[in-house]
């Protein structure tokens, strides 16, 4: 399958059928529009409205896993159709109709030998139009300055970038949020660093009009550069933040500085309407269909035994981890819970029991002999010292008995494909290592404090000490493969839940297969 392809787009009305047929083929597709000639020269911003459509019907095609770029450097009066460097080198061209003059210009522009194929036989009429209206929205500007998160660019930010590359001629500011302004985002864990965000950001501005400067500035506040740079003449904001667009220019004014003008794009519209996803195309939204997901690769572990895998499962307090065990065990896997082991091995007459008492002594034992948690506890919490004591006893105990149930089923007649090893201390005691792959769940911190105060019957500041305590969600996500989050419905966990065993399923039973082929 070639990787990426360019499409010369002829006829709007036909880009569903253009896409449908060629998405098989690539992963990667830059647009050429094939504008008329009759409309040239046109100044840049006619064609938003096009594009903009473009973006938005192509979502209802074609899989949003399919990268779509709308190159915006042809459509530009001075631009030397030999200037046309994209970041991707292209292995084959399409085109919606016969202009053979077109495509081969770009064959050899763009070096490409295989031949250009025609999605359609007869050489067709451009129905290209660009927008009549004569408003000030299509001005092109010297300095145009947005903002945003920008995580992982999907097609609400390439409208929104793209309506500003428009209309610009010389230089474009992007102020990309820093984790000081996304702390407030759903799943904030799961945004990409800021260097990462700027980066992609780059490549797809360069990708789509290389004419232009780019000034890619991370902000820690809502209003960046705009605050003290007098080189600005325009701001492209989206509805929703209309006010904030105002507000600069409200800050501008105090600061003496020339007031901007402002345009603003219209919401694109989700096609998920499910109550929890939000109402628009987001980041939000990407965000949350990785839960459940492949969120990174496994590290290779080559010293465990392939059957039974093991995911250690973890999470911070009242995050549903156990919910998730649970749900993971009616699906197939064999759970063990470390927290039912550590009962086990605080039992009397276990190595772990009779060291506990040898360091914190015998007043720590009920009428019965066993150690009382109510008296043990308050001799560990509030002490670090004693709490790292009890930790270094009782950890080293209990992975020693995980192994030793591990290797009983390894012995069994019937070896489980999965187990699950639930435990909140999993990473903070090292058993990462005991395991093939982590999954996790986090819930926002002001949800796990609602929880831990129903649940536990403690008061808001002994509930965000007790969170204080735990590993941070930040920590969690870095050291995990699959992450799920129990925030919002019942169902929805669930989904996630089967997103991801589906997914482990699948991948285990073609190891088996690459591995009996061998």
């Amino acid at each position: 399958m070639a990787s990426t392809g360019l499409l010369v787009v002829s006829n709007i009305k036909q880009l569903g059928q253009s896409l449908r047929s060629i998405e098989k083929y690539v992963n990667s597709l830059y647009i050429h529009l094939n504008v008329p000639a009759s409309t040239l020269p046109t100044p840049p911003p006619v064609w938003g409205r096009l594009i903009s459509q473009l973006y938005a019907d192509s979502s209802s095609y074609v899989d949003n896993k399919l990268d779509l770029r709308v190159l915006v450097a042809p459509l530009r009066q001075q631009h030397d159709a030999r200037t046309l460097k994209l970041r991707k080198p292209i292995d084959i061209i399409f085109s919606d109709a016969h202009h053979p003059e077109l495509c081969d210009r770009l064959r050899s522009e763009l070096n490409i030998s295989k031949p250009t194929i025609f999605l359609q036989d007869t050489k067709g009429c451009t129905d290209l139009q660009a927008d009549s209206g004569k408003s000030v929205n299509q001005k092109v500007f010297p300095n145009v300055v947005l903002g945003g998160t920008f995580d992982r660019i999907h097609i609400g930010h390439k409208i929104f970038l793209t309506q500003a590359v428009l209309r610009t001629c010389k230089r474009l500011v992007v102020g990309v949020t820093t984790a000081a302004m996304t702390k407030g985002k759903v799943l904030p864990e799961l945004i990409l660093p800021v260097e990462e965000r700027i980066a992609q950001l780059r490549e797809f501005l360069l990708d789509i009009d290389n004419t232009l400067q780019y000034d890619i500035v991370p902000i820690d506040d809502p209003f960046g550069p705009t605050q003290h740079d007098p080189e600005m003449d325009m701001i492209v904001v989206s509805a929703e933040t209309l006010r904030g667009g105002q507000k600069v220019n409200e800050i501008r004014a105090a600061n003496q500085l020339c007031q901007l003008d402002i345009f603003a794009i219209d919401i694109v519209e989700s096609n998920v309407n499910d109550g929890i996803h939000e109402s628009k195309v987001s980041s939000s939204n990407t965000r949350i269909d990785l839960l459940g997901t492949r969120w990174q690769q496994p590290l290779a572990r080559p010293e465990l035994p392939r059957r039974p895998y093991i995911i250690g499962l973890t999470g911070g307090i009242a995050s549903g981890k156990s919910k998730m065990a649970e749900r993971l065990g009616n699906m197939g896997a064999h759970v063990i819970d470390c927290d039912k082991v550590a009962h086990d091995v605080y039992e009397p007459g276990q190595p772990c029991c009779e060291k506990i008492v040898q360091h914190f002594g015998q007043e720590i034992l009920g009428s019965d002999g066993r150690i009382d948690r109510t008296k043990l506890g308050p001799r560990v919490f509030g002490n670090p010292q004693e709490l790292q004591a009890l930790n270094a006893i009782v950890w080293p105990e209990i992975r020693v008995e995980v192994n030793r149930r591990l290797a009983v089923l390894r012995a069994g007649a019937h070896v489980p494909k999965v187990v699950v090893l639930e435990a909140a201390v999993l990473l903070k005691a090292g058993w990462e290592t005991n395991c093939h792959e982590v999954w996790s769940m986090i819930v926002p911190a002001e949800e796990a404090i609602k929880r831990i105060m129903e649940r536990n019957k403690l008061s808001e500041s002994e509930a965000k000490n007790r969170l204080a305590q735990q590993v941070s969600n930040v920590d969690i996500v870095s050291k995990s493969q699959v992450i799920f989050s129990s925030q919002w419905d019942y169902d929805f966990t669930q989904r996630q839940a089967e997103r991801a065993w589906q997914m482990l399923t699948k991948e285990l039973e073609q190891a088996e297969r690459m591995s009996s082929s061998l």
